[in-house]
């Protein structure tokens, strides 16, 4: 597995960004399904829905909501990159654990499952055991379109 776009995200992600200013989340799976049929999932419901695909459950997990993503357009190189601060989850796991997969960003178009938009799904091998996990994002972003 890789890092990647969610086919309903590709050429989208700065726009979606630009359009909301704190309309960012970030979700963690434990279990995922291969990445030629993840990406193909237009909302976070049908993404969630999907065997294979199972949200993370470890003790203190919630979804990270309400971020706010910056756009950097780089002249020089042609490209715009699309970043968001790194996600600390404090103690997470310890009474319940989780082997962790995927770290999906997702943009919220309504506040339910069925209006979040996954954008990008990133490898995030992490077993949980009680201490803090840190996401740290790319210093060049989440996302770059050139």
């Amino acid at each position: 597995m890789a890092d990647g776009v969610f086919n309903i995200a590709k050429g989208a992600v700065a726009e979606k960004v630009r359009d909301g200013a704190s309309n960012l989340g970030v979700l963690l799976l434990q279990a995922n399904e291969l990445e030629a049929d993840l990406i193909d999932h237009a909302d976070i419901a049908a993404l969630l829905g999907a065997v294979g695909n199972t949200e993370a459950t470890a003790t203190n997990y919630v979804r990270k909501t309400g971020i706010t993503g910056t756009i950097t357009v780089d002249n020089i190189n042609n490209r715009v990159d699309v970043d968001i601060p790194d996600q600390t989850w404090t103690a997470l796991g310890g009474t319940t654990n989780n082997t962790l997969t995927k770290l999906i960003i997702f943009y919220d178009e309504g506040g339910t499952d069925s209006t979040r938009i996954p954008l990008t799904h990133h490898d995030f091998a992490i077993t949980t055991d009680g201490s803090d996990v840190t996401a740290q994002i790319n210093a060049a972003g989440f996302y770059r379109a050139t």
